[in-house]
């Protein structure tokens, strides 16, 4: 036997082992910037439910709806928890001391494809605070749509 018998399987060999390597790392890049775009449309999603929640009455739904505009898998409404705020920044359940609203994205878990890795990706708390407008109570005329 000569030594380009015993050396035909070893292109092969090679070529699985760095295949595999190059192909985790694309899965990888790839994945990467899906958790960048899905963090990024998560604060989206908390500033523009902090704007409705600013002029919409309190508790109204369209706050929550307004943060779920993107189809993100497993975002749904019961990821978004809304509070209305006093000066001091306590929640309050009073309309009268009701100064700021903050809307926060919570417990939001992405599943990702990175082969041997964790198969989710569970993203931090995202929230955003403004401060009240008209709460839905409009100073003339009839009350905004939400």
């Amino acid at each position: 036997m000569d030594a380009r018998s015993r050396q035909l399987g070893t292109t092969t060999v090679e070529f699985a082992i760095v295949g595999l390597l190059v192909i985790t790392l694309l899965f990888a890049i790839i994945e990467f910037g899906r958790i960048l775009f899905t963090l990024n449309m998560l604060q989206e999603g908390a500033r523009r439910a902090a704007r409705v929640a600013a002029v919409c009455a309190v508790g109204n739904p369209a706050v929550a709806n307004a943060a779920v505009f993107t189809d993100l898998p497993g975002f749904s409404t019961a990821n978004v928890v809304v509070e209305y705020l006093d000066q001091n920044g306590t929640p309050t359940g009073n309309f009268s001391s009701i100064r700021y609203v903050r809307v926060r994205i919570v417990n939001y878990s992405l599943p990702i494809a990175i082969p041997f890795i964790n198969p989710t990706f569970n993203a931090p708390e995202f929230s955003s605070t403004l401060p009240r407008e008209s709460l839905g109570v409009p100073h003339f005329g009839a009350a905004p749509a939400c």
